[in-house]
């Protein structure tokens, strides 16, 4: 059997906890307040460092540029996420319901979080590369994420002892398309059709 991937340092990474620097941390919610009020496009450096307290050198000297600053804010609110998404699905007794109930908390999270939804409302042309072809962080982090939970699958309910990244990241894939482009024949308006939706085609992936 694998070993599971709470001891591996991806899994780390996926569900980090907070940085230790108070200054960081300031900005990282500065950037979110600011980003949430005002989008992307029409946030800058100095505008994040402004509502930080902080000068923009400061800024830079931990997260380089705009687009880490912004990669940054996604992936702590990822992290977040994770914690919450645990917390949701931790009673369930199998995996296929995990993976179904998983699906329509993150559905929900994801429309209803002022900045993911609201970015994805109000600037998508914006937001979408970071969610894409430069999300390879925050892809990257909630794949790791899921592995580790099919892992744990693997051992404790006994399933085949095989790779589980490439189903993890195929599940990953498909609830990020319904993310970014919700308009489909399959409907999905409201949480009982996304759980039949998960039921039907993300819990056989466990079997494939």
């Amino acid at each position: 059997m694998k070993t599971d991937t709470n001891d591996s340092p991806p899994a780390r990474a996926s569900a980090r906890p907070e940085t230790d620097d108070p200054t960081a941390r300031r900005i990282l919610d500065a950037a979110l307040e600011q980003f949430t009020v005002f989008g992307l496009r029409r946030s800058s450096v100095d505008d994040v460092a402004k509502r930080a307290g902080v000068s923009r050198v400061t800024v830079y000297r931990r997260f380089q540029n705009k687009d880490k600053l912004v990669e940054q804010t996604l992936l702590r609110e990822n992290s977040r996420f994770f914690q919450r998404l645990d917390s949701a699905v931790a009673s369930l007794p199998t995996m296929e319901e995990r993976v179904v109930e998983g699906f329509v908390v993150a559905l929900r999270h994801t429309r209803a979080h002022p900045l993911f939804g609201g970015l994805l409302r109000l600037e998508p042309e914006v937001v979408l590369p970071y969610l894409t072809v430069h999300g390879g962080s925050s892809l990257s982090a909630t794949v790791e994420y899921l592995t580790g939970h099919l892992r744990r699958a693997q051992r404790d309910e006994g399933r085949r002892d095989e790779d589980p990244r490439p189903v993890a990241e195929l599940m990953v894939r498909v609830a990020v398309s319904f993310l970014l482009n919700p308009a489909s024949c399959i409907e999905m308006e409201d949480e009982d059709q996304a759980r039949a939706f998960a039921r039907r085609y993300l819990a056989p992936l466990l079997n494939a």
